[in-house]
């Protein structure tokens, strides 16, 4: 996610706070320069930045401290409060007053709008079941309407396009179909830069299709710059939304939490990856959360509910509150683990010291790790899952040259299994 190095800066921050008695002028004073080198160097807009140390001091040195709190919890709160508002304060989703509903999508050349209109067409279609449209009107960059179509294909989304033509004759014609579906979703062209020619096609674009969204992408990690081209579309189109683009990275990301307060265009989405499926609802009481270091496990067991399968996930449940685990469970938990994503993405979901650990982990190691022991383990047979006691010398010679890696991984494996094993009849015998 975006702000790891403001949310690491934050948490230095607070954890000075720490055993603190109460609030002093002095402590404060220097907990506000913290976090104001901190926001800059994230590269928050200043005014933001400024409201939110104004508002912060006052919290703090006011009568609304609450007496017997940890000063550096009430210190935490008052900044979640505040930065909660600052993102938006409520969850902005799409609404569509029409049917079918009409969604326009504009931004400049680079800022991953196309792909990012397929993210929101597999949204509607997988977790809203709508029958979903995209118009390829993006006419201006080579190889648009291919990279649509490829996309729309990819997600099994019908794709309307019209070569050789002008945008508004492509959007005009494929309103003319609109009707057999429930949600139509327009590509629009981009530019290196907001120019006249830009605005003109898109306004006429609007006015023929009269979208009920107008979501405007924007590429995260594109500093102060976000706000300069939302306010440049807000005022042409009354944006309805923003989509924020590699909101995964952690540079610069900064901007993203000022454009809401600096231009009032909610961020209704969040790119968080290069697959399709890797989109987000703008949540902003849960980013606030991530970036002061308390997790997001509501998007945690979201996604756990999304990608996993629930009924092999409580059978391998039930075994284990049994006392009874095999490597059988250890490849389900495995498998289920792998669907979720990026190891690093979920730790960072985690509160705590489990979240500050994601910077840690190298994903293409712990991905390439997981790979390996899936295929020391499915190259047992049924009875050494379920009785590893029984994997000899022989048998973990054969099972290492099955699944391509050496006796030592093998026995790395067995040895963590049983570590597992271990915990898990104690946690049984823990819960009776």
């Amino acid at each position: 996610m975006a702000f790891e190095s403001l949310s690491n800066r934050l948490q230095d921050t607070f954890s000075k706070m720490r055993g603190k008695s109460n609030f002093t002028e002095k402590n404060i004073a220097d907990a506000l320069e913290e976090i104001k080198l901190a926001l800059l160097e994230a590269d928050v807009n200043l005014e933001v930045i400024n409201e939110l140390l104004q508002h912060i001091k006052a919290e703090t040195l006011g009568d609304k401290v609450t007496r017997g709190v940890d000063p550096s919890q009430m210190f935490v709160k008052v900044v979640n409060d505040k930065l909660i508002e600052i993102l938006g304060s409520e969850t902005q989703e799409l609404v569509f007053n029409n049917k079918p509903g009409i969604l326009m999508m504009v931004g400049l050349q680079g800022s991953g709008k196309t792909t990012s209109i397929a993210k929101i067409a597999n949204h509607l279609k997988t977790k809203e079941d709508k029958n979903v449209l995209l118009v390829a009107a993006d006419l201006e960059r080579p190889a648009a309407i291919e990279q649509l179509q490829i996309l729309g294909e990819q997600i099994g989304v019908d794709v309307f396009y019209k070569e050789n033509s002008k945008p508004v004759s492509v959007v005009e014609e494929a309103l003319k179909v609109a009707h057999a579906y429930d949600v139509v979703l327009i590509d629009t062209a981009g530019r290196l830069q907001i120019d006249q020619n830009l605005m003109q096609q898109v306004i006429d674009i609007q006015t023929l299709a009269k979208p009920d969204e107008i979501l405007l992408s924007v590429d995260a990690m594109s500093g102060q710059d976000v706000i300069n081209v939302a306010k440049g579309f807000n005022e042409s189109l009354k944006l309805t939304g923003l989509v924020a683009t590699k909101f995964d990275g952690d540079a610069r990301g900064g901007a993203v939490l000022s454009v809401r307060h600096m231009t009032g265009v909610p961020v209704k989405f969040v790119g968080v990856g290069e697959g399709i499926s890797d989109l987000d609802m703008f949540h902003p009481d849960r980013i606030a959360s991530r970036i002061l270091g308390m997790g997001d496990v509501v998007s945690l067991v979201e996604k756990a509910q999304e990608t996993m399968d629930m009924e092999a996930a409580e059978k391998s449940a039930e075994r284990m509150m049994r006392g009874e685990f095999t490597l059988e469970d250890m490849l389900v938990q495995l498998k289920q683990v792998s669907k979720m994503g990026p190891l690093s993405g979920l730790m960072k979901m985690m509160p705590g010291q489990m979240g500050q650990m994601a910077s840690q982990i190298n994903d293409t190691d712990a991905s390439s790790q997981l790979k390996k022991t899936e295929a020391i383990i499915q190259s047992m047979t049924v009875e050494e899952r379920r009785k590893p006691e029984i994997i000899r010398a022989g048998r973990r010679n054969r099972i290492a040259k099955g699944s391509g890696v050496s006796t030592t991984d093998v026995n790395r494996l067995l040895n963590q299994y049983k570590k597992m094993e271990k915990q898990m009849r104690a946690m049984s015998r823990m819960f009776g």
